[in-house]
């Protein structure tokens, strides 16, 4: 069977907020000014969204955020026939259980957007866990379980970032190098992320009145057992938190392994694609993503181009392939046979994920 995205959707909570106003939502730390600034001033982004108001109150929930989602996407094209299946990933729930996704799907009820039993798959981690929750829904349909799906991401970074609730070790006076602290790990992450969701509806035929883009392939793997521990959200305290030391030793070394055996696996090139659309959660990266760019295209000076919207809609963590991609078709024009490909790392212990997609 084939599979194909036939509608898409996103969700952004509240108004852009831009950098200067961060602190009106997520509070302040002491001693956390130059982290902010440097931090900031490397990342790129320039605006993001909380479901935050200003005193630090939220103003929707993780599930809320995906059935917000949700419903924008199954507002911009109706299935054929009803969903069977929701697959939901994201890092931070409130619950630990039940999943995600069974949450969802009592939310998507609520509201009328569903409004029957189906199948359910809920997925944590870190950035991949909605990638995932995307190649499970994926597998259903190809392998004919199902016609139609969704697939959801969402992302409530805010609710284990303000300063109410986070709670910070200080070991800064362990360590020459303020990056090797524990402190530093978790502080800086709050200059890094925010919140959304975005979900994609999946069929296993595309619809002839609107823009279908057939699922070629995905490709997954993690390399857990050849690196330590990189970003880890810790449900006793819900400490967020990054080794950036590990991610740099880490990240770009197993994403190069990934992408030349995903091609390869799918006898592809890159030239074949019009664009990537990566997840990156800075633009410092940029270079580096550039350097496997090059390496697999036919003309390492014509790269293939990729396109984010990392500097105004924030880094949305799992959310962020699904908003991104929505955000492009809509700025886009797409014609048929045009192919994207998007790609999602994780630090969280080094787990990737490729998806090709062609314009039906």
């Amino acid at each position: 069977m084939d599979c194909f995205i036939t509608a898409t959707g996103s969700y952004l909570p509240g108004d852009p907020i831009p950098n200067e106003r961060i602190s009106e939502f997520l509070g302040s730390l002491a001693d956390e000014s130059e982290v902010a600034k440097s931090v900031l001033a490397m990342n790129g982004i320039t605006q993001r969204h909380y479901a935050l108001d200003r005193q630090q109150r939220p103003t929707e929930d993780v599930y809320d955020l995906a059935t917000r989602a949700a419903q924008a996407c199954l507002a911009s094209g109706t299935p054929s026939l009803p969903v069977s299946f929701l697959t939901v990933g994201s890092t931070y729930a409130p619950y630990s259980g039940p999943g995600v996704a069974s949450l969802v799907h009592h939310r998507l009820q609520t509201v009328g957007a569903i409004d029957h039993p189906l199948e359910i798959s809920s997925h944590g981690g870190i950035c991949t866990s909605a990638a995932a929750a995307l190649v499970a829904a994926v597998r259903g349909v190809k392998q004919g379980d199902h016609a139609t799906a969704l697939a959801i991401g969402a992302e409530h970074a805010s609710e284990v970032l303000k300063s109410s609730s986070i709670q910070p070790i200080d070991d800064r006076a362990d360590h020459a190098d303020l990056r090797k602290s524990q402190w530093f790990m978790s502080v800086f992450l709050r200059f890094m992320l925010s919140d959304g969701a975005g979900a994609f509806l999946l069929e296993n035929q595309p619809q002839p009145d609107r823009l279908s883009l057939k699922v070629d392939w995905t490709h997954s793997m993690s390399f857990a057992n050849q690196a330590p521990l990189c970003m880890k959200l810790d449900n006793s305290n819900r400490l967020l938190s990054q080794d950036i030391n590990v991610l740099n030793r880490y990240l770009f070394k197993f994403a190069e392994e990934f992408v030349g055996v995903a091609l390869e696996k799918n006898g592809e090139r890159l030239d074949s694609y019009r664009m990537a659309l990566p997840h990156m959660s800075s633009y410092f990266f940029r270079r580096k993503m550039e350097k496997i760019m090059r390496k697999y295209s036919a003309d390492p000076e014509r790269p293939l181009p990729y396109w984010t919207n990392l500097a105004t809609a924030g880094n949305t963590g799992a959310a962020s392939i699904y908003v991104m991609l929505h955000q492009f078709l809509q700025e886009h024009e797409i014609s048929s046979g045009d192919r994207l490909l998007l790609f999602v790392p994780e630090s969280g212990q080094f787990n990737f994920v490729l998806i090709s997609l062609t314009a039906a």
